[in-house]
């Protein structure tokens, strides 16, 4: 039991879930700005992006209940973040999102400067939402097939919010951010997790022929 009461399990299962949902933010609100095509945050509209993207949305969050096996209350921590409800996307956000690459110049709020910060956050949040969903899909001992062609839906769906990357661009990305790490003799890994990890791996390039 954890200290508030909670099984182990289901508090294992809220820390994977904020760490995919914490990226999925990111890939929202740098989607939305995209979809402006100026890049001015005056033009943004969360709400009517997310009214448009509706489709993209459910096939992610299934992707991710069935490859992760999250419940209805572990899932629910999307909506409870706020991720996918209409808010301001703010220059601070964006910012946060990319990394602070770009520090905060005084034109931090300029089209270029907004450009430049949702081209860096989506190969950031992009990358780090495949990890965590990977992550939590081991975890979760789903069976590296099935998982990672439901990873394969959530990732595509995630990549065309965004507007940004290609999948096979993420999955680049993801082997030398994270799972040469993972993979690595003094890992924290498990063998049977270095297994795990090389399975989705091989799958998921398998899928996008890369």
């Amino acid at each position: 039991m954890t200290g508030d009461g909670r099984p182990v399990e289901e508090f294992t299962a809220e820390l994977l879930a904020r760490e995919v949902f914490g990226p999925l933010g990111g890939v929202v609100e740098i989607g939305a700005v995209n979809a402006t095509g100026t890049w001015r945050l005056a033009d943004v509209s969360l709400g009517d992006f997310l009214d448009g993207r509706g489709a993209e949305v459910d096939v992610l969050l299934a992707g991710v209940r069935s490859a992760c096996a999250f419940d209805s209350t572990t899932m629910s921590i999307a909506w409870d973040l706020g991720r996918l409800r209409p808010h301001d996307v703010t220059a601070a956000s964006l910012l946060l999102w990319s990394g602070g690459l770009t520090g905060v110049p005084a034109e931090l709020e300029s089209p270029a400067v907004v450009r430049h910060m949702c081209q860096v956050g989506a190969d950031l949040q992009l990358t780090r939402l495949l990890h965590a969903s990977v992550t939590a899909a081991v975890t979760a001992r789903t069976e590296a097939k099935r998982g990672a062609r439901a990873l394969a839906a959530v990732l595509t769906a995630a990549c065309a919010l965004s507007g940004g990357p290609r999948p096979s661009d993420v999955l680049r990305l993801w082997r030398v951010a994270h799972l040469v790490h993972v993979l690595r003799p003094g890992s924290d890994a498990s063998d049977a997790g270095r297994s795990a990890f090389r399975a989705y791996e091989h799958v998921l390039t398998a899928t996008f022929g890369d």
